[in-house]
């Protein structure tokens, strides 16, 4: 009996917690970037000067630090983690601070380790090691992979062999497997029967290609190990026997720069605090990295990024469904033919917690459900299949895109799940309660602190440039609410001036009415408080981990309300530097 290193009453606490903790602070998180100026977000929320935010937060970590001078200290009654308890603005920002410390996932003493997670795996069973791998070499990753890939998938996938052997099954359901390396990576290094499911026909398509020639690529470590071992050392690398994966082959660069998991271009970097109302809800929910929508910000995402449009089954015309199940059929088809040897099989289907898994692989056993970076609802999809089917032993999820999750409660995002199966909340300890986020604090999660702490900060002449052209469209233009979007016009333009312009025309709007004079002296007004921004940005980054830490505490808790569970943990898998969306969601049946 594998035991918990928390109870669902000492989670329950700590969502509390947090929960009371955002109850004061989310304000600052929901606040539109966008809107900033238009609705005086600093003034509203905030009642120290923006220097000494940024000074404070710039050494936060010196707690011997002077305490904060405040002109209206003598009128100032008491505060609750920094915000004053009557007008609710904030005067103390060290507070603040150490208060968010606190109430993110580190600071809750909530998460256990990788190697912790592993020994606990192992150490139950006396007799059982480490994982024995199916090749005679360990696939160096770093090889057809970025780093951030590469660690994630060789972090991930030793877990997920542990619980496979924990649970004694050989197979393996990786839901949302995007382009397949999870998937192949198992297969190919642990011998693992893996299905991978993702709604995106080109990702699956493309899977099956790359799991061929990486196939091909194991078969050149397994030469060259072979031959290191007659001769002393290798003389050919693998791509030098093996000419045929070299990255690009099939037009798919990304094989070593990057799959578009949790890698984000330089225009990106700005987004994820910008306009919400530039976006189009139906494209969005469905794709979290589009050049287009200025709201993916910092390098904080970690993100599958379909190159197809993810549909439920539900709503797919009839030919597209028959043509689906063909190429599914197809596939398990060849997997027969091709004998035993096949230990990687893609397929096409929308996943969510009513699919019928055995409608999808005939050949099902007991096996274990995985999702790297699974978006959105996806996450707590996985994790309602993985209670609801007896065939799934053991779940590893890791979660991200947290402004695509639907909530239950949040009166702004109209009738767009059912009850009881939205994306959050998911534990019936917060639903009790019918909390929410809010969109923008959902945003707001998707950005990483760790990242900005050691120096990637944020790039904020694209911010300040749209939030003062919000107000240019509000003084001038009656429909600066209009539905289409400003898109990245930035990192075309040469001034603020010719980035006015542009926008204009993006959404058709008569750019006559303001003559550059006009546009410029727009700039020059709000130059001077383009600190305000950066130090309001700085404290949504902040408090990001909290927001985080109360979505993955409820799926946490959501796990430990089930009845037949022998152990549940939130496990930290990646270096949140390399990958910012890296607690595991971790749960294995009795």
């Amino acid at each position: 009996m594998l035991s918990a290193s928390n109870s669902l009453t000492e989670i329950q606490r700590r969502i509390d917690e947090v929960q009371r903790f955002l109850s004061v602070t989310l304000s600052i998180a929901n606040a539109h970037t966008v809107e900033f100026y238009t609705h005086d977000a600093w003034n509203r929320f905030m009642d120290v000067p923006p220097q000494q935010v940024l000074s404070t937060v710039g050494s936060c970590n010196d707690q011997q630090g002077e305490p904060e001078h405040r002109a209206n200290e003598s009128e100032r009654t008491g505060t609750t983690f920094g915000f004053c308890d009557d007008t609710n603005r904030l005067v103390d920002t060290r507070e603040l601070l150490q208060a968010a410390k606190a109430h993110s996932l580190p600071g809750l003493g909530v998460c256990m380790s990788r190697d912790e997670l592993l020994q606990v795996l192992r150490g139950s069973r006396p007799e059982s090691g480490a994982p024995v791998a199916a090749i005679d070499a360990e696939l160096v990753t770093d090889e057809f992979m970025n780093s951030k890939k590469s660690h994630e998938v060789k972090s991930m996938s030793e877990v997920v062999a542990c619980l496979a052997q924990r649970c004694g099954v050989k197979q393996v359901i990786d839901v949302g497997s995007g382009k397949g390396y999870l998937s192949s990576f198992l297969s190919l290094q642990y011998g693992l029967r893996v299905y991978g499911i993702d709604s995106s026909s080109t990702n699956t398509h493309g899977a099956q290609e790359r799991n061929r020639k990486l196939k091909m690529f194991s078969r050149a470590y397994q030469k060259r190990n072979k031959a290191a071992m007659a001769q002393g050392e290798a003389t050919l690398s693998p791509q030098e026997e093996l000419v045929d994966v070299k990255p690009g082959l099939d037009g798919d660069d990304d094989v070593v720069y990057g799959d578009g998991v949790g890698t984000v271009s330089q225009q990106e970097q700005e987004e994820v605090l910008i306009d919400l109302s530039d976006v189009n809800p139906a494209v969005e929910r469905y794709s979290e990295s589009n050049p287009d929508t200025e709201e993916l910000f910092l390098s904080a995402l970690s993100v599958i990024q379909p190159t197809s449009p993810t549909v439920p089954s539900s709503q797919l015309s009839a030919e597209e469904r028959e043509r689906r199940k063909r190429e599914n059929l197809e596939r398990k088809a060849q997997n027969r033919s091709a004998g035993a040897s096949v230990m990687f099989s893609p397929l096409t289907s929308y996943v969510t917690a009513e699919t019928e898994l055995r409608e999808l692989i005939n050949e099902l056993e007991d096996a274990v459900m995985v999702g790297l970076h699974t978006c959105g609802d996806l996450a707590p999809s996985t994790l309602r299949m993985f209670a609801a089917k007896p065939e799934l032993a053991a779940v590893c999820s890791v979660g991200c895109c947290y402004h695509l999750l639907s909530e239950e409660f949040d009166p702004a995002a109209g009738q767009e799940c059912s009850r009881g199966m939205c994306g959050f909340p998911l534990s019936q300890h917060l639903r009790d309660r019918s909390w929410f986020c809010g969109r923008n604090a959902r945003m707001s999660a998707c950005l990483a602190l760790e990242r900005v702490s050691h120096g990637q900060g944020i790039q904020m002449e694209s911010l300040f440039y749209r939030a003062v052209l919000h107000v240019i469209l509000r003084d001038h233009y009656s429909s600066f609410k209009s539905e289409k979007r400003v898109g990245n016009v930035y990192s075309k333009a040469k001034s603020f001036v010719d980035y006015v312009r542009r926008a204009l025309r993006r959404l058709e709007l008569d750019e006559s009415k303001l003559s550059d004079g006009d546009v410029q002296d727009y700039h020059d007004t709000y130059r001077p408080r383009m600190g305000e921004m950066h130090a309001f940005n700085m404290l949504k980054v902040t408090l990001a981990p909290c927001i985080e830490g109360l979505i993955l505490l409820d799926r946490l808790c959501y796990l430990k309300e089930q009845e037949d569970l022998s152990f549940t943990a939130l496990v930290q898998l990646f270096d949140p530097l390399l990958s910012p969306r890296c607690y595991a969601v971790v749960g294995l049946k009795s």
